[in-house]
Protein backbone atom coordinates (compact mmCIF):
# COMPACT_ATOMS: atom_id res chain seq x y z
CA UNK A 1 0.00 0.00 0.00
CA UNK A 2 1.39 3.88 -0.66
CA UNK A 3 2.24 5.84 2.11
CA UNK A 4 0.84 9.03 2.68
CA UNK A 5 1.78 12.23 1.18
CA UNK A 6 3.64 13.78 3.75
CA UNK A 7 3.51 17.29 2.48
CA UNK A 8 1.36 19.04 0.22
CA UNK A 9 2.34 22.55 -1.68
CA UNK A 10 -0.61 24.84 -2.84
CA UNK A 11 0.05 28.16 -5.13
CA UNK A 12 -1.74 30.69 -4.77
CA UNK A 13 -2.51 33.12 -7.89
CA UNK A 14 -6.01 34.47 -6.75
CA UNK A 15 -5.53 36.06 -3.50
CA UNK A 16 -4.86 33.17 -1.27
CA UNK A 17 -3.10 33.82 1.32
CA UNK A 18 -3.40 33.09 5.54
CA UNK A 19 -3.98 29.21 4.96
CA UNK A 20 -2.16 27.77 7.73
CA UNK A 21 -3.35 27.32 11.78
CA UNK A 22 -2.22 30.08 14.09
CA UNK A 23 1.24 29.40 15.24
CA UNK A 24 2.69 26.94 12.61
CA UNK A 25 4.10 28.88 9.85
CA UNK A 26 7.79 29.65 8.99
CA UNK A 27 9.54 30.81 6.13
CA UNK A 28 12.19 29.39 3.51
CA UNK A 29 14.32 31.20 1.16
CA UNK A 30 15.15 28.73 -1.45
CA UNK A 31 18.17 28.62 -4.63
CA UNK A 32 17.48 26.55 -7.38
CA UNK A 33 19.73 25.85 -10.45
CA UNK A 34 17.09 27.95 -12.28
CA UNK A 35 17.28 30.71 -10.02
CA UNK A 36 14.94 32.13 -7.55
CA UNK A 37 11.13 31.30 -6.96
CA UNK A 38 8.56 33.77 -6.92
CA UNK A 39 9.12 34.78 -3.56
CA UNK A 40 9.53 33.26 0.13
CA UNK A 41 7.82 29.70 0.29
CA UNK A 42 5.60 29.87 3.67
CA UNK A 43 5.83 26.78 5.79
CA UNK A 44 2.32 25.69 7.89
CA UNK A 45 -0.16 23.36 9.32
CA UNK A 46 -3.56 22.94 7.37
CA UNK A 47 -5.49 20.03 9.13
CA UNK A 48 -2.66 18.70 10.87
CA UNK A 49 -0.48 18.08 7.51
CA UNK A 50 2.28 19.76 6.72
CA UNK A 51 1.53 22.21 3.86
CA UNK A 52 3.95 24.89 1.95
CA UNK A 53 2.28 27.71 0.21
CA UNK A 54 3.78 29.78 -2.83
CA UNK A 55 2.56 33.45 -4.23
CA UNK A 56 3.06 32.70 -7.97
CA UNK A 57 3.34 36.42 -8.57
CA UNK A 58 5.18 37.56 -5.53
CA UNK A 59 4.70 39.37 -2.91
CA UNK A 60 2.44 41.90 -3.79
CA UNK A 61 1.38 40.34 -7.22
CA UNK A 62 4.67 42.15 -8.80
CA UNK A 63 5.31 39.29 -11.29
CA UNK A 64 3.79 39.04 -14.53
CA UNK A 65 2.63 35.82 -15.52
CA UNK A 66 5.06 35.26 -18.75
CA UNK A 67 8.18 36.32 -16.53
CA UNK A 68 7.33 34.22 -13.44
CA UNK A 69 9.64 31.47 -13.07
CA UNK A 70 8.01 28.66 -12.77
CA UNK A 71 11.00 26.36 -12.52
CA UNK A 72 12.55 27.73 -10.02
CA UNK A 73 8.94 27.68 -8.07
CA UNK A 74 8.05 23.76 -8.57
CA UNK A 75 11.61 22.42 -8.35
CA UNK A 76 11.98 24.53 -4.79
CA UNK A 77 8.66 23.19 -3.47
CA UNK A 78 9.74 19.65 -4.56
CA UNK A 79 12.95 20.29 -2.84
CA UNK A 80 10.97 21.07 0.45
CA UNK A 81 9.51 17.67 -0.02
CA UNK A 82 6.14 18.67 -2.14
CA UNK A 83 4.49 15.11 -3.11
CA UNK A 84 1.48 17.07 -4.79
CA UNK A 85 0.93 20.89 -5.77
CA UNK A 86 -2.82 21.91 -5.82
CA UNK A 87 -2.92 25.63 -7.38
CA UNK A 88 -5.41 28.19 -7.41
CA UNK A 89 -6.06 30.32 -10.47
CA UNK A 90 -8.20 33.16 -11.95
CA UNK A 91 -9.62 32.37 -14.90
CA UNK A 92 -11.90 33.88 -18.12
CA UNK A 93 -14.72 32.27 -18.97
CA UNK A 94 -15.38 31.53 -22.64
CA UNK A 95 -19.05 29.56 -21.83
CA UNK A 96 -22.09 31.53 -21.01
CA UNK A 97 -22.97 28.64 -18.17
CA UNK A 98 -19.70 29.33 -16.76
CA UNK A 99 -20.52 32.70 -15.04
CA UNK A 100 -18.13 34.91 -12.83
CA UNK A 101 -17.65 33.47 -9.30
CA UNK A 102 -17.78 29.18 -10.54
CA UNK A 103 -15.36 27.00 -10.09
CA UNK A 104 -13.58 24.79 -12.49
CA UNK A 105 -11.81 21.74 -12.17
CA UNK A 106 -9.75 21.42 -15.66
CA UNK A 107 -9.23 17.86 -17.25
CA UNK A 108 -7.47 18.88 -20.48
CA UNK A 109 -5.21 22.02 -21.65
CA UNK A 110 -3.99 23.81 -24.92
CA UNK A 111 -0.78 25.54 -24.95
CA UNK A 112 -0.69 29.09 -26.96
CA UNK A 113 2.75 30.34 -24.49
CA UNK A 114 5.11 31.85 -26.92
CA UNK A 115 8.59 31.87 -24.97
CA UNK A 116 8.50 29.92 -21.79
CA UNK A 117 11.07 27.53 -20.62
CA UNK A 118 8.75 24.38 -20.77
CA UNK A 119 10.99 21.51 -19.30
CA UNK A 120 13.95 21.15 -16.76
CA UNK A 121 15.45 18.62 -19.23
CA UNK A 122 16.68 21.58 -22.06
CA UNK A 123 19.98 18.76 -22.63
CA UNK A 124 21.78 15.81 -21.69
CA UNK A 125 19.08 13.50 -20.81
CA UNK A 126 15.87 13.91 -22.90
CA UNK A 127 12.84 12.62 -21.08
CA UNK A 128 9.34 12.86 -23.48
CA UNK A 129 6.55 12.66 -19.98
CA UNK A 130 3.05 11.88 -20.96
CA UNK A 131 0.20 14.89 -20.65
CA UNK A 132 -2.59 12.83 -22.17
CA UNK A 133 -4.13 13.49 -19.11
CA UNK A 134 -2.30 16.60 -17.51
CA UNK A 135 -4.19 16.18 -13.66
CA UNK A 136 -3.86 14.08 -11.17
CA UNK A 137 -7.05 11.92 -11.22
CA UNK A 138 -6.58 11.39 -7.28
CA UNK A 139 -6.34 15.44 -6.49
CA UNK A 140 -8.80 16.33 -8.35
CA UNK A 141 -11.56 13.82 -7.72
CA UNK A 142 -11.39 15.06 -4.01
CA UNK A 143 -11.52 18.64 -4.97
CA UNK A 144 -14.95 17.78 -6.41
CA UNK A 145 -15.86 15.92 -3.44
CA UNK A 146 -14.92 18.85 -1.67
CA UNK A 147 -16.50 21.05 -3.38
CA UNK A 148 -19.81 19.52 -3.37
CA UNK A 149 -20.40 18.81 0.54
CA UNK A 150 -19.14 22.45 1.02
CA UNK A 151 -22.10 23.90 -1.49
CA UNK A 152 -19.14 25.19 -3.51
CA UNK A 153 -19.19 22.53 -6.29
CA UNK A 154 -16.70 22.45 -9.54
CA UNK A 155 -18.15 22.17 -12.88
CA UNK A 156 -15.61 19.35 -14.33
CA UNK A 157 -14.10 17.95 -17.80
CA UNK A 158 -13.44 21.71 -19.24
CA UNK A 159 -10.49 22.41 -21.33
CA UNK A 160 -8.04 25.64 -20.48
CA UNK A 161 -6.24 27.55 -22.68
CA UNK A 162 -3.01 29.12 -21.72
CA UNK A 163 -2.26 31.98 -23.33
CA UNK A 164 1.12 34.36 -22.84
CA UNK A 165 -0.42 37.52 -21.27
CA UNK A 166 -0.02 39.95 -19.35
CA UNK A 167 -2.41 41.66 -22.21
CA UNK A 168 -6.09 40.13 -22.16
CA UNK A 169 -7.21 38.97 -25.63
CA UNK A 170 -8.95 40.22 -28.89
CA UNK A 171 -12.53 40.07 -29.72
CA UNK A 172 -11.07 37.86 -32.90
CA UNK A 173 -8.77 35.59 -30.66
CA UNK A 174 -12.01 34.87 -28.20
CA UNK A 175 -14.05 33.92 -30.42
CA UNK A 176 -11.22 31.72 -31.72
CA UNK A 177 -10.68 29.93 -28.08
CA UNK A 178 -14.48 28.95 -28.03
CA UNK A 179 -13.79 26.96 -30.79
CA UNK A 180 -11.78 24.63 -28.41
CA UNK A 181 -11.63 25.77 -24.77
CA UNK A 182 -13.97 26.87 -21.68
CA UNK A 183 -11.76 28.30 -19.69
CA UNK A 184 -8.54 31.30 -20.43
CA UNK A 185 -5.79 32.06 -18.52
CA UNK A 186 -2.43 33.01 -18.59
CA UNK A 187 -0.33 30.71 -15.45
CA UNK A 188 -1.36 26.74 -15.91
CA UNK A 189 1.78 26.05 -18.53
CA UNK A 190 4.24 25.17 -17.99
CA UNK A 191 3.76 25.02 -14.35
CA UNK A 192 1.52 21.82 -15.27
CA UNK A 193 4.16 20.72 -17.45
CA UNK A 194 7.06 20.96 -15.00
CA UNK A 195 4.85 19.33 -12.12
CA UNK A 196 4.76 16.29 -14.21
CA UNK A 197 8.42 16.47 -14.75
CA UNK A 198 8.97 16.43 -11.37
CA UNK A 199 6.68 13.50 -10.60
CA UNK A 200 4.54 15.12 -8.38
CA UNK A 201 0.25 15.03 -8.44
CA UNK A 202 -0.92 18.27 -9.51
CA UNK A 203 -4.12 20.22 -9.87
CA UNK A 204 -6.21 23.46 -10.63
CA UNK A 205 -8.61 24.90 -8.91
CA UNK A 206 -9.66 27.53 -10.96
CA UNK A 207 -11.81 30.50 -9.80
CA UNK A 208 -13.88 32.27 -13.35
CA UNK A 209 -13.21 36.51 -12.56
CA UNK A 210 -14.77 37.47 -16.46
CA UNK A 211 -16.48 36.45 -19.03
CA UNK A 212 -13.86 36.79 -21.69
CA UNK A 213 -14.24 39.44 -24.75
CA UNK A 214 -16.37 37.08 -26.54
CA UNK A 215 -19.34 38.51 -24.85
CA UNK A 216 -18.64 41.63 -26.37
CA UNK A 217 -17.95 43.60 -22.87
CA UNK A 218 -13.97 44.28 -22.68
CA UNK A 219 -12.48 42.50 -19.66
CA UNK A 220 -11.91 45.05 -16.45
CA UNK A 221 -9.16 44.43 -14.09
CA UNK A 222 -11.53 45.90 -11.39
CA UNK A 223 -14.14 43.45 -12.00
CA UNK A 224 -11.68 40.20 -11.62
CA UNK A 225 -10.54 41.83 -8.46
CA UNK A 226 -13.46 41.99 -7.06
CA UNK A 227 -14.82 38.92 -8.01
CA UNK A 228 -11.87 37.00 -6.43
CA UNK A 229 -12.29 38.99 -3.55
CA UNK A 230 -16.46 37.92 -3.28
CA UNK A 231 -14.82 34.08 -3.48
CA UNK A 232 -11.83 34.20 -1.64
CA UNK A 233 -13.49 32.82 1.45
CA UNK A 234 -15.09 30.29 -0.44
CA UNK A 235 -11.88 28.92 -1.85
CA UNK A 236 -10.29 29.20 1.48
CA UNK A 237 -12.77 26.62 2.97
CA UNK A 238 -12.52 24.44 0.01
CA UNK A 239 -8.58 24.72 0.75
CA UNK A 240 -8.90 24.26 4.23
CA UNK A 241 -11.06 20.77 4.04
CA UNK A 242 -9.27 19.79 0.54
CA UNK A 243 -5.48 19.76 1.86
CA UNK A 244 -5.97 16.80 4.73
CA UNK A 245 -8.01 14.70 1.90
CA UNK A 246 -5.10 15.41 -0.08
CA UNK A 247 -2.55 13.87 2.24
CA UNK A 248 -4.35 10.45 1.82
CA UNK A 249 -2.54 7.64 0.35
CA UNK A 250 -2.44 8.21 -3.58
CA UNK A 251 -3.40 5.66 -6.20
CA UNK A 252 -2.57 8.15 -8.79
CA UNK A 253 0.70 6.61 -11.16
CA UNK A 254 1.93 10.48 -10.87
CA UNK A 255 4.85 9.45 -8.90
CA UNK A 256 5.97 7.39 -11.71
CA UNK A 257 6.13 9.59 -14.34
CA UNK A 258 9.47 9.37 -15.68
CA UNK A 259 9.58 5.78 -14.90
CA UNK A 260 9.08 5.08 -19.27
CA UNK A 261 9.71 8.34 -20.27
CA UNK A 262 13.56 8.53 -20.59
CA UNK A 263 15.45 8.00 -24.08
Amino acid sequence: MNAPRRTVAVIGGSGISGIFEPGTTKRHTVATPWGAPSGPIEEGTVGGVRTLFLARHGPGHTIPPHRVNYRANVDALRSLGAEAIVTVSSVGSLREELAPGTFVLPNQFVDLTKQRPTTFYDGGRVYHVSLADPFCPDLTKAAAETGRELGSPFVEGKTYVCVEGPRFSTRAESKFFRSFADIIGMTLVPEVTLARERALCYACLAMVTDYDVWAERPVETKEILETMQKNADRMHRVLSALLPRVAAPPTCGCAHALDEAGV
